[in-house]
């Protein structure tokens, strides 16, 4: 159970999930207080099989499955089959991440336990949704990565791009997890639950609204730029003297004032043509490109965050993973496994109300199994 504090102490959420868009939801309930059960086949969440970075664990495995009780379940048992059944009576939120129609087949589709438990949050993950063409497609991030049309415009000229985390997967699970918070809210004031459906595909078409607007506005699409931004101006990375590189971003023509007299010690460039506005900017992208490019590759890496900072100027420097181990805004919490202590990064949400919050243990395969049987026993 949730620690006494904790805004979703007492809610029971049962999740028949994998891999990771339904996980991503299930574990920001269970950081709140939410007890989550999830229920796992005898060979487990195929999650666990991904990797053995995290302690000889998997890396995905270890991230989104804090806090949660693990439970073995073969649904095409009687008995099992009619343990879920308790569980869900008694539950506030069931979520599933299985095939669309599989749920259903197996008597726990959304409709049917709604009419059962009108209180019940039903939440249903999918790859493109429960109905249409695309419904039976298998959909994993990258695929969906590629059919949403965020590969297309990620990347370089040469050609498209996977974005490097499973952005798909991670949009689902968050929308996911703000629509079960604003379901509770509505059965706080109405007494009656609700189905929420969420798609991978969907989450990231709402993501994809910019580009979407922009094609259809313009007949363009934005181009692969690499570490540069479409539409502005200097906007991209450029390599000090000593290897590194820093990106900067030219928000206005103020910024770039300020840039140009502080950084390029050229308080005149505004004037020259080719220069004087982000319009004229972008048209002449290689030459201006060239010109930032020329001071940065005369100063290091400290020379140049000296100066930016001192102009007023947005930068960051383009850090590799050995470089954010180290980050000094990295915040990391270090959560208990069965092959002991991972330190991940934290929550990105922090709450000031006192003593810090408290987070449950990564469970090892079908580790409450037995208790739970006995707890919801018929």
């Amino acid at each position: 159970m949730g620690k006494a504090g904790k805004p979703l102490e007492g809610l029971l959420v049962v999740s028949m999930e994998q891999a990771v868009a339904a996980p991503t939801c299930s574990v920001k309930l269970a950081d709140a207080g939410a007890r989550v059960i999830k229920i796992e086949r005898a060979e487990g969440d195929f999650a666990r099989g991904y990797d053995k970075a995290a302690a000889g664990q998997a890396t995905y495995f270890v991230w989104l499955n804090r806090g949660k009780e693990s439970v073995c379940l073969d649904i095409k048992q009687p008995e099992d089959k009619a343990l879920l059944q308790r569980l869900v009576a008694k539950a506030d939120v069931f979520i599933q991440n299985l095939a669309p129609g599989a749920m259903a087949r197996a008597g726990f589709g959304s409709a049917e336990l709604r009419k059962r438990h009108p209180r019940l949050i039903t939440v249903d993950i999918s790859g493109y949704g429960e109905s249409g063409d695309y419904a039976t497609m298998k959909a994993y991030d990258l695929l969906v990565q590629a059919e949403s049309g965020l590969a297309s415009i990620t990347g370089h000229p040469a050609g498209p791009g996977r974005v490097g985390v499973s952005a798909c997967d991670i949009a689902c699970g968050t929308m996911a997890h703000a629509a079960v918070l604003e379901a509770l809210i509505e059965r706080g004031i109405t007494g009656e639950g609700k189905a929420v459906a969420v798609s991978l595909f969907d989450a990231m078409a709402d993501w994809m609204n910019v580009p979407l607007l922009y094609f259809e506005g313009t007949g363009k699409a934005p181009e692969r730029v690499g570490l540069a931004h479409p539409s502005i101006c200097p906007y991209g990375a450029f390599a000090t003297s000593d290897g590194a590189l820093v990106l900067i971003s030219i928000q206005n023509e103020r910024e770039w004032a300020q840039f140009c007299a502080g950084f390029l010690q050229e308080p005149d460039l505004p004037k020259r043509e080719g220069f004087r506005s982000n319009v004229e900017r972008v048209a002449h992208r290689p030459m201006v490109d060239a010109h930032v490019a020329a001071t940065f590759a005369k100063l290091t890496r400290d020379e140049c965050a000296a100066r930016l900072r001192a102009s007023n100027t947005a930068y960051g420097f383009v850090n590799d993973m050995a470089a954010l181990v180290s980050h000094p805004a990295l915040r990391r919490l270090s959560v208990e496994t069965p092959n002991g202590s991972v330190a991940v990064a934290a929550p990105a949400a922090r709450f000031n109300d006192g003593a810090p919050r408290s987070y449950g243990a990564v469970p090892a395969l079908g580790q409450h199994t037995e208790s739970v049987r006995r707890e919801f026993a018929g």
